[in-house]
């Protein structure tokens, strides 16, 4: 018998990229140009700091160069879709030469105008367009400087259009973080136009919903990715500073969201300044954002061990991230990955135990490759994931690959005394299919700063059924691993004068090929297994992790 939600979920599907094919041929036309037009403004009431957008930028991947020589073909049509991003957002202006470009400048964004100022799918996409919109009202004292008063007239005009655009689309932006950026862009033209200050009234609302929609009581989005957090908080300072710059009132609950994104985000500080791979994050260095935040006065030092379901034991220079939580709602799982109860281990700047990461920054299959349970630093049966995915095209490409199917997690618990942190948690993802529960507890020794964990199989049905399991740790690429004579124990070299070895006294241990894909490429890797059968009743499979003397 078919299931009627996904039989449902297939008829919002086909609607939903039916109207978004109108829509786009209907974008298209003439008609619909001439009415993104409307009255121009007589001035900027202010200039926002273009110091501001320097999270948004990547500096080491995008450094930019122009020359009079080149504006001529400066619109090459075989860009690149990194590239293309790039170039059309026009964040670049930041990068530049503030002084002697002027003119260029100018003109190539006169060129843009001619070419591209009447709605294209890629160059309007809602990703570039909110970006080019701020980068272009942030820079605007320089675009601006000296110039002819019919390039203020039309840079105003494409102005207003694109804002226009992102005001009557913002109600099918179905991504969380885009839909920030979207009403960054509304409000930030209320702002700077008095003509327009309806837009920044429009945008207040709406940021009031999205904030009471999206994210948990301790300041943590609902999608449970700890990348969000930190372009939620981008957003949310960026609109901050221009309310302060236009000399309005900030409302409590923007202070008050900010305030408790700065708690979440220093609960996730490590010495490597590196988010952990969880649920969609991909491998980002916090270092620049962090002195960013300390320009701008902001200052944070409180901590909580519990943010966005993932219990957090800091010790000295040892930082552990253990996920305890479940998958987040229907509408806000296309990022998660499928693995409960894993965790990853630093120590000082080096991290140990990882997950394998979300592969955005690389390709849709990555992603996918990503989601398998086996991809993370947790237990798996007979090679099965926790949590199904949509396999629908149709749908995928409607919502993309949100889950099909959640569990529990309960007994989450947390025991500190003098010598010792242990944690513990428990889900039922394997109990329906296989009659298991699988709990997970780590020890932390304050002392020496080894782990000691177990994995229980708790059997919870009388079937005869024996299932296959098998443990992965997948260790940080760079890092060395040997295995032992024993075969019980794998020792991990981190430089010639530190190392740390991997027990397990009841198995035997591998070492495995692996992928890592937390930054820009694919990187082959390595992983530490155990495998074993759990012969019809409760398995305990006990590990450790503890330096080498």
């Amino acid at each position: 018998m078919p299931d009627l939600k996904n039989v449902y979920l297939y008829f919002l599907s086909l609607r939903k990229l039916i109207f978004k094919s109108i829509r786009e041929l209907f974008f298209s036309t003439n008609f619909y140009n001439k009415l993104l037009i409307s009255a121009i403004p007589s001035r900027f009431f202010f200039y926002p700091n273009p110091y501001l957008l320097s999270p948004l930028l990547n500096h080491k991947s995008f450094l930019f160069k122009i020359s009079k020589n080149d504006i001529d073909n400066f619109w090459n049509e075989n860009l690149k879709k990194k590239e293309k991003k790039n170039i059309h957002s026009f964040l670049w202006l930041n990068l530049i030469d503030r002084k002697n470009e002027t003119e260029i400048i100018q003109k190539i964004i006169r060129d843009w105008i001619s070419k591209y100022g009447n709605y294209k799918k890629d160059i309007w996409n809602d990703n570039i367009i909110n970006k080019r919109i701020i980068a272009w009202i942030s820079n605007s004292e320089i675009i601006l400087n000296n110039v002819q008063k019919d390039f203020e007239k039309i840079f105003f005009q494409s102005l207003i259009k694109q804002i226009n655009f992102i005001k009557k689309s913002l109600k099918i932006v179905s991504h969380e973080t885009t839909k920030i950026s979207s009403i960054s862009a509304i409000m930030l033209s209320g702002l700077v136009f008095k003509e327009y200050f309806n837009n920044y009234s429009m945008g207040l609302k709406e940021l009031k919903k999205i904030i009471d929609i999206h994210f948990d009581k301790d300041g943590f989005p609902k999608n449970r990715n700890s990348e969000s957090l930190i372009i939620f908080l981008q957003y949310f300072i960026l609109i901050k500073e221009w309310i302060k710059n236009a000399q309005e009132v900030i409302p409590d609950y923007l202070e008050e969201i900010i305030d408790k994104n700065l708690v979440c985000l220093n609960s996730f500080y490590n010495p490597s300044k590196k988010l952990p791979l969880f649920n969609g994050a991909t491998e980002k260095n916090l270092e620049e954002f962090f002195k960013y935040l300390n320009k701008l006065n902001y200052r944070f030092d409180k901590n909580l061990s519990f943010v966005g379901q993932m219990q957090i034991i800091k010790n000295k220079k040892i930082t552990l991230y253990f996920d305890s939580g479940e998958p987040p709602v229907h509408y806000l799982s296309k990022d998660y990955q499928s693995g409960p109860l894993s965790f990853e281990y630093f120590s000082e700047a080096d991290k140990i135990i990882t997950n394998c990461g979300y592969g955005r920054r690389i390709s849709k299959k990555t992603q996918f490759i990503s989601k398998f349970t086996s991809a993370q630093s947790t237990l798996c049966l007979n090679n099965t994931s926790v949590v199904k995915f949509k396999k629908n095209n149709l749908i995928n490409k409607a919502y993309g690959a949100t889950i099909n199917n959640s569990f529990k997690i309960f007994d989450i618990s947390r025991n500190e005394d003098k010598e010792n942190i242990t944690i513990s948690a428990t889900h039922n993802a394997y109990l329906k299919k296989f009659g298991y529960l699988h709990k997970r507890t780590i020890k932390f020794c304050k002392k020496d700063s080894n782990i000691a964990g177990s994995d229980y199989l708790l059997k919870k049905n009388q079937n005869e059924v024996e299932v296959d399991f098998s443990i992965r740790f997948h260790i940080y690429p760079g890092i060395n691993a040997t295995q032992t004579m024993s075969r019980k124990s794998i020792l991990l070299q981190i430089d010639k004068k530190r190392s740390w070895i991997f027990f397990c006294n009841n198995k035997d241990v591998q070492i495995e090929k692996s992928l890592f894909l937390g930054g820009n490429k694919i990187l082959n890797n390595q992983c530490i297994v155990i495998y074993g059968s759990t012969k019809n009743q409760n398995a305990n499979i006990e590990w450790e992790l503890k330096k080498s003397s």
